[in-house]
């Protein structure tokens, strides 16, 4: 009995969720330094074999605690799609549950198979209800970048899910991957989703233009307008960040930015010369932009990075420091409502891997982040979650 007991014992912590998170957590094996604390590997490469990568997490509050990531786990020989999972926590990311599918690119819808990319958790204010939007393209397609906006919902926390075709008055190929930010106009609640185009990778006649996606229900998007630049195409304005600054309700988004494609050139420019992020405003609900300009203190080498504003008025900017696509340490800047950019923080920094990083703010002054990382020589191979406070 007590062999029968040790050996089920055993087996237990073996294929515990908790134990594989511990065995697996590269930074127990480096020195790390960072103002994030409880830090937790969520879900690691090693739980989905038959992920290639696990990457572009988002995160979201259902209820007090209650907190819900969604995150892309990459087939083996495409770039950046595959299926979309969630995971939840009811104790403020102290443990975490299995994971449920959203967006199953197994799935067949007639004779089409999709893949999934970068998800986008809302939960609209006084609803009883989640959403997941995400990027949705052929499953044959070499990449995510000529995609269509798709949706799922939730009404028990992120825990299952039900998807929802959309009413699509934009109708053309997108890249999403910031927040949504709600405002109120004539008394009636307005999305607003950011989104880029930058389909000439497959096509050297394409587009490379950053926009704004508006709806009334999150069912139906209409185009907003687009961000023009002082030199149309010189610079790659993508994967923006929104978040609405004032009692006007006025918009700003920063941007990730990379050098802009030259002629019969198929490939993403290099970084920036200074690398900077680059943003714009809009005072009209996102119909019209200002023209886009560099932000002189926020730099960016071709990574995403996260932009948002502080129930506080302080906004706060979390991003990749480093040579473009290396992607290791991640730090932030906070400014105050009315102040400048302060000096550099780390946010977090092992020696490893790390990008995407989305941050929600639970009570003011506090927020919950989540980001992808990996090893010392492999990006995306872990989900990784953290709490930071952000003292006046």
């Amino acid at each position: 009995m007590k062999t029968k007991h040790t050996l089920t014992l055993f087996t237990a912590l073996l294929f515990s969720p908790l134990a594989a998170l511990h065995a697996k957590d590269d930074v127990a094996k480096a020195p790390t330094t960072g103002d994030v604390r409880d830090m937790r590997v969520v879900r690691t490469a090693d739980q989905e074999p038959r992920a290639s990568l696990l990457g572009q997490p988002t995160i979201a509050l259902w209820k007090e605690k209650h907190l819900v990531v969604a995150y892309q786990k990459g087939i083996a020989g495409k770039t950046d799609m595959g299926s979309i999972d969630a995971i939840v926590s009811s104790n403020d990311g102290d443990s975490w549950s299995i994971p449920s599918t959203i967006f199953d690119h197994e799935q067949r819808h007639g004779a089409l198979q999709f893949g999934y990319c970068n998800a986008v958790l809302y939960k609209p204010p006084g609803q009883e209800v989640l959403w997941c939007f995400a990027m949705r393209c052929p499953l044959n397609y070499a990449d995510s970048e000529d995609s269509h906006l798709a949706a799922a919902y939730s009404g028990d926390g992120g825990r299952s899910w039900n998807p929802v075709e959309l009413a699509m008055h934009y109708t053309g190929p997108l890249v999403i991957l910031g927040e949504i930010q709600r405002i109120i106009e004539n008394g009636q609640p307005v999305y607003l989703l950011p989104a880029h185009r930058n389909t000439k990778r497959a096509d050297p006649l394409g587009q490379r233009e950053h926009f704004v996606l508006r709806s009334t229900s999150l069912l139906d998007w209409h185009l907003g307008g687009y961000v023009p630049q002082p030199e149309p195409g010189k610079v790659f304005l993508h994967e923006g960040q929104l978040a609405v600054v004032n009692e006007q309700q006025h918009l700003k988004m920063v941007m990730r930015t990379s050098v802009g494609q030259k002629e019969g050139d198929l490939l993403d420019g290099g970084a920036l010369n200074p690398p900077r992020a680059w943003s714009s405003t809009s005072t009209d609900g996102g119909r019209s932009w200002s023209i886009a300009q560099e932000e002189p203190d926020l730099f960016n080498s071709v990574s995403e990075a996260w932009f948002g504003q502080a129930r506080t008025g302080a906004q706060l900017y979390l991003y990749n420091d480093g040579p473009a696509f290396s992607r290791m340490a991640l730090r932030y800047k906070r400014k105050a409502a009315t102040g400048e950019w302060s000096d550099e923080r780390t946010f977090f920094d092992a020696g490893i891997h790390n990008s995407y990083p989305t941050l929600i703010e639970t009570a003011p002054g506090e927020f919950r982040g989540v980001w992808d990382s990996g090893d010392e020589k492999r990006h995306r191979r872990s989900i990784r979650f953290g709490k930071l406070t952000l003292k006046p």
